[in-house]
């Protein structure tokens, strides 16, 4: 395809030059670019072809970086990071040393704040709108926030909040009614119920119409207007409307394909004072048939694609026989739970992402779909868990951090036995710094009543969920796994039950012990087979499997026989497995050396996970290097 406008447009004051008319040919150059990149590239998707012409008409009309925006969760701003500076670089997008898929102030001063997780986007604007205020800026805030998002409680909170500080502040509701899964919950109907009212919308797009022509008397006659708006709606719909009921001057819901009516639109409305909140109506996908049609499967572009066609191009990888860790889970929560009733699984919006869409299409009166709720859903599991109920709390590692305080005051302080399914812990790749599961085993392992445990294969993991629904393991029980491909084939195995704190002696050396917690006893087995081969070094392989508790004998074991001990993990140095091994060293006073392999003290950005892993020296190579050199330096 031939660009006529967007390779003329380097940032948004370029975009400011073209005429209005040319908008909607401009909106379609950029949908087609990024179809085009990620055919070859492939990234998050759908969302962002949803909000393209919102994206061109925002930029086109407010003035950033002076004026604020921030997207929420920031995987649909790619359009935005296109738009400012970023269209060249863009091959480069969730590439090693190149740019981030998530809005970054580092990395642009158009990303006006970072994001990653969701329900952020309310407060982080009204914070910046209030300071404008208090600076006598006159600055604009805007929030972009999906309807997913927006069932986080702490845009509830931000909402709530706006309300009594009353800045300038537009919030535009992204509604297209699926975050990753369709988007559940009662507020979910609320949207639905506003959106398909005929009669509502039909008297909204007069009083609108009407409010239009009056614009230019003033702000009292535009207030009076959408009271009798907002009278209309509590006749029609039977409710209040849930926005103006918080103070909040709700608009909508409107067209968010229709890049000229959102440009006149956002010109009056940035003229109008106090917290706004504009409701789109907007399709994931738009443009692209297979993510309009599929847009589960198309949240993220499944691989690379023929861009006329969306065909996926078929790659080696794909026919690899190891599953993925989350499938593993996925299909053994479903076998547990056909033969234990008490089972029920939680998910806070990530029923595919997490392997649990069996177990929801077989048992839904055991499935539950919180929303992007993370606190709730732990404590969700907590109330169930008290009744006698078995709740498998799904989550990835770096959204479990939200609920931290929920863990333990919820759950570890009242010792309820909740199953904490912690997926995606380490190193995720292309996600980057906001998704990384760094930091659950230096989180976890201080909590007191916790087991904690990371398998090193799909046996152990599954071994490990069975083991945790035992009636006799009654207390919180904490399962870390890592993204991407298990190590084995798949193959069906009974369940056995494991033996709490209890690690496994791999190999048995002399000097060295390798001890290592989860999939990263795949490295310490690599590094002992290559001092094997080439050195003629046997060493030590513990594959601990349990954090909490550790297994003291094994420990020991190794402090007594060995001259140095080796950890790694993929996790957080900083009070991670390795400090564990330090603790107990320095408790018993052992004198054997030890030296910690895992994540760094900083926050790692994107790239594959062999790249990072290589990047943060937990690579096998890296350890390798430093054992040999220990031993014949």
């Amino acid at each position: 395809m031939s660009y006529k406008f967007l390779y003329k447009i380097n940032s948004p004051a370029d975009l400011r030059q073209q005429k209005l008319a040319d908008l909607p040919e401009v909106c379609d150059e950029l949908r087609r670019f990024i179809i085009e990149s990620e055919a070859v590239n492939p990234a998050h998707f759908g969302a962002n072809l949803g909000v393209i012409e919102l994206t061109v008409a925002l930029h086109y009309v407010f003035d950033v970086p002076k004026d604020n925006l921030i997207w929420d969760v920031g995987h649909q701003a790619y359009g935005h990071k296109i738009l400012t500076g970023r269209r060249d670089s863009f091959k480069t997008n969730r590439k090693y040393k190149g740019i981030s898929g998530f809005p970054s102030p580092a990395e642009s001063e158009y990303d006006s704040f970072g994001v990653g997780h969701s329900s952020t986007s309310i407060s982080a604007a009204l914070g910046m709108a209030v300071a404008a205020k208090m600076n006598g800026s006159n600055e604009r805030t805007i929030a972009v926030i999906g309807d997913g998002a927006l069932s986080g409680g702490e845009a509830f909170e931000a909402l709530n909040n706006a309300a009594v500080c009353k800045p300038n502040l537009l919030i535009i509701l992204n509604d297209n009614k699926i975050a990753i899964d369709e988007t559940p919950g009662a507020l979910r109907e609320y949207l639905t119920d506003i959106s398909t009212s005929k009669t509502y919308n039909k008297v909204k797009d007069d009083v609108w119409h009407f409010l239009g022509k009056v614009n230019k008397l003033g702000p009292d006659v535009r207030h009076f207007t959408q009271r009798i708006d907002n009278a209309v709606k509590s006749i029609v719909m039977k409710q209040s409307n849930l926005f103006e009921s918080m103070n909040i001057r709700y608009f909508g819901p409107v067209d968010g394909h229709d890049v000229l009516s959102l440009v006149k639109l956002f010109e009056d409305l940035k003229n109008i004072n106090g917290p706004l909140l504009l409701h789109l109506i907007t399709q994931k996908g738009k443009g692209f048939k297979p993510a309009e049609e599929n847009p589960r499967e198309w949240h993220a572009a499944p691989g690379k694609f023929e861009v006329e066609t969306g065909k996926l191009i078929a790659n080696e990888e794909d026919h690899k026989t190891p599953q993925k860790y989350q499938d593993i889970f996925g299909e053994a929560i479903l076998q547990l739970a056909s033969d234990n009733e008490k089972i029920v699984a939680i998910s806070p919006a990530m029923v595919s992402g997490s392997g649990l869409l069996k177990m929801f299409e077989k048992y839904p009166e055991r499935s539950f779909d919180v929303g992007i709720s993370e606190q709730h859903a732990v404590t969700f599991a907590a109330g169930l868990a008290i009744k006698g109920m078995i709740p498998y709390c799904c989550i990835y590692s770096t959204f479990a951090q939200r609920a931290f305080d929920q863990i333990v005051h919820d759950v570890a302080l009242q010792n309820l036995h909740v199953v904490m399914c912690l997926d995606r812990a380490g190193l995720v790749g292309a996600d980057g710094a906001t998704h990384h599961g760094a930091f659950d085993i230096s989180v976890l392992r201080c909590i007191p009543n916790l087991v904690v445990s990371a398998p090193s294969d799909e046996y152990q993991l599954r071994n490990l969920l069975y083991t945790a629904q035992l009636e006799k393991n009654n207390f919180p029980f904490v399962i870390r796994y890592p993204r991407g491909k298990s190590v084995f084939p798949k193959s069906e195995i009974e369940f056995s039950e494991m033996e709490i704190g209890k690690g496994k002696c791999v190999r048995e050396g002399d000097d060295v012990a390798i001890m290592s917690i989860g999939t990263t006893g795949q490295t310490a087995i690599k590094v002992a087979d290559k001092l094997k081969s080439d050195d003629n070094v046997v060493v030590s392989v513990y594959d601990m499997i349990f954090v909490k508790p550790v297994d003291e004998t094994m420990l020991r074991d190794a402090c007594q026989k060995h001259k140095y001990i080796v950890t790694i993990e993929d996790n957080a140095i900083a009070c991670g497995f390795g400090s564990e091994v330090l603790e107990f060293v320095s408790d018993n006073e052992y004198d054997v050396k030890v030296k910690r392999f895992g994540i760094p003290d900083y926050f790692v950005a994107h790239g594959t996970q062999e790249e990072l892993i290589h990047e943060c020296g937990y690579d096998a190579d890296s350890v390798y290097g430093w054992i040999k050199k220990r031993l014949f330096s």
